[in-house]
């Protein structure tokens, strides 16, 4: 399994995700271009000591991560507001890649269209979405728990 952030905006949630990435011993992408500066010295300086215990791999565009994700023949879980199916309904495999959108803006039409599965975390109506990272704990999560990478980690 995979995280997958597109374009992230906020180097916070980002930091977050990572280590959440690290802890869970997930492999992160990360599709450019982001919203502020990238380096991994800065996310150090910021006290995100967690990045160097996570494989991080950096994209250029949406284009060069779908090619690879696509020939490593990778499902692509779209986490997002409008999604069809409850998270905790879906069916996770271990190859998926579990993809954010930005927090200002989510993901392109072409990303939305291109995912082979959208899920959603059901909410109280009327507000508008849960912080990005933390959505991505709970997806990710029960993708663990359902794939048995839980038990794998102790």
């Amino acid at each position: 399994m995979r995280l997958a952030l597109y374009q992230p905006d906020i180097p916070q949630n980002t930091g977050t995700m990572l280590r959440l990435a690290a802890c869970m011993d997930i492999p992160v992408d990360i599709i450019e271009p982001a919203g502020f500066p990238w380096s991994e010295a800065r996310f150090r300086r910021a006290g995100m000591d967690y990045v160097q215990h996570v494989s991080i791999r950096r994209h250029d565009s949406f284009a060069a991560f779908e090619a690879e994700r696509a020939a490593a023949g990778r499902r692509l879980v779209l986490m997002t507001t409008r999604g069809e199916t409850p998270y905790p309904a879906f069916s996770f495999h271990a190859g998926d890649v579990l993809m954010l959108g930005r927090e200002s803006l989510g993901v392109a039409d072409e990303v939305h269209a291109a995912a082979d599965a959208r899920v959603r975390i059901p909410m109280r109506a009327g507000l508008r979405a849960l912080n990005v990272a933390v959505a991505a704990a709970m997806v990710l999560g029960e993708a663990l728990r359902q794939t048995g990478h839980l038990d794998a980690l102790g």
